[in-house]
């Protein structure tokens, strides 16, 4: 088995809305026309978030349309998707997320050979302030990478 990573979707405003302390990887339990309808790209993260329930962990508000070909086979396209990984790892998140003030979001969904894999992100919420500072560190940086470019010319 291959192990080429193609990435399929990411979720841009986590990174924008959250401090990421940890990444973890994790495989998803999916049915054979959402595979094929996330093939096409039609998978949205951007309000995703990830419960834990009874020692399993779960991808919630997870949008992947229907497969157009699919017909009955298709699923609800916001149904609740279990995630795979080890009950150790599953017990450390859950314990993590209840010390306070950090979540689980999806950061990205790729293929990693022929299976769908989920990018989980340990993350803390960005305040208002912490925002703006983070937008005006890239500003300067992009400036200050537009002067040098300018100046070996």
């Amino acid at each position: 088995m291959s192990n080429t990573i193609k990435r399929i979707a990411e979720n841009r405003a986590a990174r924008h809305e959250y401090f990421i302390l940890e990444r973890y990887e994790a495989g998803i339990e999916l049915f054979g026309t959402e595979v094929k309808s996330i093939r096409k790209g039609s998978v949205n993260l951007k309000d995703a978030w990830i419960g834990v329930e009874k020692g399993e962990a779960f991808v919630n508000q997870m949008h992947v349309s229907p497969y157009e070909q699919g017909n009955i086979f298709n699923r609800d396209p916001l149904r609740k998707r279990k995630l795979l990984l080890h009950k150790k790892e599953i017990l450390n998140l859950y314990s993590e997320v209840k010390k306070g003030g950090l979540t689980l979001i999806p950061l990205q969904l790729y293929f990693k050979g022929s299976r769908v894999k989920v990018e989980i992100g340990l993350c803390k919420g960005k305040q208002q302030h912490d925002k703006r500072k983070s937008i005006a560190d890239r500003e300067s940086k992009r400036t200050l990478d537009r002067a040098m470019k300018e100046r070996n010319m």
